[in-house]
Parts: C-alpha cells; structure tokens; sequence
C-alpha cells in the first residue's frame, strides 16, 4: 500500500439524464428509458450513500428527468412497452408482435439476457432467422418475452425489498397477464421513490444536487453560434439569436430543483459539459457558485496538457486536482477523464471486484504524487454519466462500486466530498484567466454542429423559433404562448443534434427525428398557424441496406400473390416507416433477383395505404434508376427534385434506364421505361416488353436486354420512392446494388 501524507478528496459526480420521449404533454413515451434506468440506476446509485458510513455523492438531475418521474409514478403514464406488457396476449394485433419481437431484446446479452435460459432461448428463436414470421412465436413466448424484458432491468438490490420480484424472477417462464401488470407496478412503486429519496438524502448531507439547463441543450451554441461553428463552409445560420431560451432554461432549471427537492442547486452541469466564456458568464449572472468542464478544457485554458504513461497514470497531477476561480468568480472543477474512461468502457469487460482495486489503486499512486506539491488540499473529480454503463458490468455495477466505496471508505487518508462543500472550505483556488470554447468530446462541437444533417436540423430550429418570435410580437396575450415556448425549448435540447447525421446511431434515429418535427410542429398547433411543408420531411435518411442478397437464379411466378417460395433466393430490403404514421411509406420491402435473361422485382405495397387507397388523392410513384458499369453507355443524372437542401451522394450519380411506376388511388397507373439519350436528356422508350402485374404486391420482369445489359456484363440500379418528381428517399441510401447477368 502506497502512504501518503496528504489528504485527496474525491467528488464522485453521477449525471442523470434522459431527453423528451413524448409527441405531446399526454401521451405514450415512445422509449422505454426513463421507466427502464429508474428501475435500474437512479435510486439505487444514491442509496449507496447510506450504505457508508463515510461516503458522500454528488449527482447531477436534469429536470425533464424529474418531471418524468412524476409522470410515471403519480400521473400513470406509459410507453409504448409498458402499455405493450399490461395488454391480454390475445388482443396483441400482428403490428404489436412485430413491435415486441424487434423492441423487446433491447438488453445487454452478456448480463441480461443469457443468465435467463427462456430469455436467452427466445433471443436464439429470434435471431435464427433474418425474416421473423410473427406466427412463429406463440401467446405465451409474447408473454414471456414481455414480461422477461421488464424484469431483467429490476437492479438486483430490488429482490430483498420486492419478495415478488424474486418470486417472477425464479419463476422464469409460462408469465401471466397479472404476472405483466405486477411487474409494471413494481416498477412504478420504486419510481415514487426516486424524488423523495433525493430529498431526503440531501438534507441528512450525503448527496449534493445540481442541475443542468432544463432541457439539456448545448449552451455554447445558443449562446454564440459562432464560438461552436468552425467550418468555413457551413451553411449554419450565422445567428441563432437564442441568448434568452440559454437563460431561461438555466434559471427554469435552478428554480425546478428548488421546487422539487427543496434546495436551490449551487452548481450547474453545462449539458455535454459544453462551456465557453459567455456559458459561465451567463452562470454567474444567474448566481450560480460553480460549474464542471472536461480535462481536455482544462487543457486548453491553462495550456498544459496532461501527460500519462503507457499505463494511464498521469505524470504530473497537480492542475487537475484543484479547483480554479474564473475571473468573473465562478468556481470550476474538472473531471479527471482516464478514469471516467475506465468505469464507463474498460471495467466492465474485467472483474469487478479486480477493477475496483485498480482503480483505487490508480488513486492511491495519484495521491502518493502529490507529496511535493505546494497545497494542502486537492480535489479529484470523477465524474461521467450514472445511468447507462452499469448494464454491461456482473450485478449492475453493484459488486464494482461496493468494493470501491468499501476501499475508499476503510482509508482515512482519503475522503469523498460534496463539491460545495470543498469548495467553501478551501480557501484558495487557482485563478483562470480564460476559458476555452468546447465540450467532453474532443474539445469541440463536432457531436452537435458542423455536419450536414445536424446542420439541417438547426436550420429547421430557427426558422420556427423566428416564426414564434414574430407572433409573440403581434399577439402577446394568447395563452398557448408558454406550451409553444416549452415545445421549443424541448427541440434545443442536445440528444437530437447528437443523433443526427454521423458518427452517432441510436438504432432508433427514424423516431428522434420524427419526435424533433413533431415538437416542432407542435408550436404551430398551439398557435393555431399552419404547419410548414418541410416539417413533414425526415432529415434523418431512412437507412435501406440490403437486409440479404441474391442468393441465387429465381424464376419467380409475376402474379402479385404474397406467396413466398418463388422469392426465397432474392435479395430483400425492409423499408422502415416513422414510429407513429405510415401513410406517407408506399411500400414495406423491395425483392430483386434475376436469371440469365431477366431481372425480377417486387414491392410490397404499404397495407395503409391499400386499405385507405380510395380516400386518398396523393399519387405514389417509384423510381428505378439502372446502368451497366461494364460498359459505358449514355448517361443522365436523377430528375428528381430533392425536397429538402441535402444532397446525399447517391443522389449525384447518373444512370441510362429510369423506369417508372406510378399509383393513384389503389392503381398502378402505368409503368414505363425512359432512356437516357446525350446532353443530360431522357426519352420515353416502348414498354411492351415490361411485364408486370399489381396484386397484394407489385411484381415486375425486365429484360436485361432492354435495360442494355449483356452477357457477363453488371448492372447497378437503386430505387427511388418519389410523389410527383420530388425525392421522398432513395433505397438504399449510401450505395448502389448490383446483379450480374450470367
């Protein structure tokens, strides 16, 4: 064990958040997140604190978070899966199983669902096949499978205090529909206790809360585009003018812990620990004592950056383990990121109880380096997310933490602290002459801001927030003024920006986008004003891989029936819908295959839109765009209008067939084949040799011949899901598929 003289105070700072997952103030979350963390992660986090006699916690709340507590707890509000789980089996209607069957495995496999043989026997039933058939399962695997998918998020500290809990959990299979409900009010139940706990715990002193802004957005860029903008090229707006939402949803927020836990936070949480000069001024303005950044700030602010070894350890602690004073005031801390690293990526894939001794250790060798340093006091702050890497460690991260804390907790050279706390005792803090601009993630904005589909997403932003502005200015009075503010202040929250365009992929980006235009869209219902045409386009571009390929020659029967044989060895792509409307989708998947002279397709028509085809006067096209990239023949680029300013880069490439079908009103209006000629041109060419035929789907047979396709010879095409030449999307999106004519 290394001694040391000195005292090293640790602030373990655990930040709870989750965005807006609702369409509007009453209905269904469309994610399960916040029911499914409460159960897991914030109750208990904090309970831990009582557990030791010594140790103290700081946690950072979000209010949307808090306010979603009470929507469960007090208010019985439900997602799409916990209304899913308290519904009879037999009421399910196939879209429900479908949704269960592609919903209800979101678990890590390794904690959660193979230590449960039924559960990890249903993950195998459904993973053995790329095309699940909702037949395949039976009344009780949906019901077990629901019921399985909610009891695993159960922390484990929950089966002393829920004798049911246990029982369910032994059970393991054959779930009741009062087996279902049980679980969802458990759940519930231990929700109730969330706020309560918090309020309890701060006043017996052993957690601090902060806050973040109220609906998590990146201050920075409200505050000063500019500061976060570093592209020369980008098509940002060159002001977003949103100075007063950054402080109002600062002071919202101040003023919503207040009200809920009882004490006015002193520190703020900047969202994605994003700051710049005008973030801590605005903090100090608003009466804010401290706030938290990111080593890599730090860094860059003091210009002294902080060298490890091949084994993580810092070479020289000492700027990292004090508190700074900024020179309007504000107090600063900076979390150590190493080791915030190491619990959120590294530890899980370790023993726990060997990962929490290297980490103590890793302290201990800290603090031994500190021997020769000028003060007396010193400050670690490990500080990270508290809710999402817990699920990838043995028992939730219970084993990993109890061993730390015991170890920490059993050394009197070392203490943890409530960051107020120290920061009042220590009477001096390094003075910071200036702050630079960034966040968490490599010391910029990059996460949020400067890449196309983000970009478009702000643009959208602004030009609503402009449309509220200029209505506020004519009609001051009108009582939906703050709902439509709220709906605002909710699309500048940071989870949007974060998942659009690259490199992020939630799985579910199709729903954050449609949830960004919804709320949106929502400001203009409250003020009684048309909604704009563009808020009805996705910027986020489905995403239409190929699901398979050919895996053969077909010779498919072209009668339109859903029969399935004839197309076992096509290639097969699954066109995802919005999470809540349909209508706009004309068809669910696409097969392609091919034989020596043919090239065979078939779309599977949207059921909505056959079954309400007659009420609707919309006309729905698709385009098939084709070339032979053996041979060079004449070629003309896509004539579609793109319906919002991104250009995707499938969209720049040229081709020499379009191939055009057309349906109005239930249908097929026509399909033909248009050649492209020089100078960029098309021309209409015979048809005759098409076949086609319009059933419960679309099948089509094409000649190679007449696509100018040979012997030997590849073609590439891609389709294109099109309303009167305006481009809806392209199938696939970031690539061109390919046959080969043998």
């Amino acid at each position: 064990m290394i001694n040391s003289q000195k005292k090293l105070s640790i602030a373990f700072y655990w930040h709870m958040h989750q965005p807006v997952y609702q369409l509007s103030p009453d209905s269904d979350y469309l994610m399960a997140w916040v029911r499914l963390h409460a159960v897991k992660d914030y109750l208990d986090i904090v309970t831990k604190a009582e557990k030791f006699k010594k140790l103290k916690l700081n946690i950072n709340l979000v209010p949307v978070l808090l306010d979603a507590f009470i929507d469960y707890g007090e208010n019985g509000a439900h997602d799409l899966h916990s209304r899913l789980t308290v519904t009879p089996v037999e009421e399910l209607n196939d879209d429900d199983k479908e949704f269960i069957l592609n919903n209800f495995f979101d678990a890590n496999y390794k904690t959660m669902i193979y230590p449960y043989p039924e559960y990890n026997r249903l993950f195998q039933k459904r993973q053995s096949v790329v095309e699940v058939n909702v037949n395949d399962f039976t009344n009780q695997e949906y019901s077990d499978l629901m019921a399985l998918f909610n009891l695993v998020w159960f922390d484990p500290v929950y089966i002393k205090e829920y004798p049911q809990l246990k029982k369910l959990l032994k059970k393991g299979k054959k779930y009741t529909h009062k087996d279902r409900i049980d679980i969802i009010e458990m759940q519930r139940d231990i929700i109730r206790k969330i706020i309560p706990t918090y309020k309890r715990l701060v006043k017996k002193g052993k957690i601090e809360i902060t806050t973040s802004p109220y609906y998590h957005p990146i201050l920075p860029i409200l505050l000063d585009i500019n500061t976060a903008n570093t592209e020369e090229s980008s098509k940002l707006p060159e002001d977003l003018r949103m100075e007063p939402d950054a402080k109002l949803q600062t002071s919202m927020a101040i003023e919503r812990i207040n009200e809920l836990i009882g004490v006015k936070p002193k520190g703020i949480w900047p969202s994605e620990q994003c700051v710049s000069a005008k973030t801590l001024d605005m903090f100090k303005e608003l009466g804010v004592e401290w706030t938290i950044s990111d080593e890599g700030i730090l860094a860059d602010s003091i210009n002294c950056e902080f060298i490890r070894d091949f084994k993580g350890y810092i070479e020289d602690p000492y700027h990292l383990v004090k508190s700074y004073e900024y020179k309007n005031g504000l107090k600063m801390v900076f979390r150590n990121a190493m080791i915030s690293n190491l619990i959120s990526f590294e530890y899980p894939n370790f023993d726990s109880v060997m990962a929490a001794k290297d980490l103590y250790e890793r302290i201990k060798v800290m603090q031994s380096k500190l021997l020769s340093s000028p003060d007396d006091n010193h400050l670690l702050t490990i500080a990270m997310d508290g809710e999402n890497c817990w699920e990838n460690y043995p028992q939730d991260g219970n084993i990993f933490l109890d061993t730390l804390y015991k170890l920490i907790n059993e050394d009197e050279s070392l203490e943890t602290v409530l960051i107020s706390d120290y920061l009042e005792k220590e009477k001096y803090h390094k003075p910071l002459s200036k702050i630079q601009a960034g966040s968490w993630i490599n010391r910029n904005f990059k996460l949020w801001i400067n890449e196309p589909t983000k970009d478009q997403a702000w643009k959208y932003l602004k030009n609503v927030r402009d449309d509220l502005c200029k209505y506020i200015k004519k009609n001051p009075y009108n009582p939906n003024i703050e709902a439509a503010r709220k709906e605002l202040f909710v699309c500048e929250g940071s989870d949007w920006f974060w998942w659009y365009g690259e490199p992020n992929d939630s799985g579910r980006d199709s729903i954050f986008d449609y949830l960004f235009r919804e709320h949106l869209k929502n400001i203009y219902i409250y003020l009684g004003l048309p909604t704009p045409e563009y808020l009805e386009q996705p910027i986020t571009p489905l995403s239409t891989k190929p699901s398979r390929y050919p895996k053969g020659e077909i010779q498919p029967e072209i009668d339109g029936k859903e029969h399935e044989d004839s197309w076992l060895n096509a290639g097969c792509i699954y066109i995802p819908d919005g999470p809540v409307m349909k209508e706009s989708k004309l068809f669910d998947r696409i097969c392609f295959g091919y034989d020596k002279d043919n090239l065979y397709l078939r779309f599977y028509v949207n059921h909505y839109l056959l079954e309400n085809a007659r009420n609707l006067d919309r006309v729905y096209q698709m385009y098939i765009y084709t070339r032979n990239s053996t041979k060079k023949h004449s070629l003309s680029p896509v004539r579609l209008i793109n319906k919002t300013e991104d250009i995707l880069p499938v969209t720049k490439q040229k081709f020499h067939n379009e191939i055009q079908l057309s349906i109005l009103q239930g249908d097929l209006k026509f399909v033909r084949i248009i050649k492209s000629i020089p100078n960029n041109l098309w021309v209409i060419e015979d048809s005759k040799s098409l076949s086609y035929v319009f059933g419960k789907a679309i099948d089509l047979k094409i000649p190679f011949d007449i696509l100018d396709v040979g012997h030997g010879e590849n073609m590439e095409f891609v389709f294109v899901n099109a309303a009167i030449g305006l481009n809806d999307v392209f199938i696939p999106n970031e690539m061109l598929l390919s046959v080969s004519r043998d």
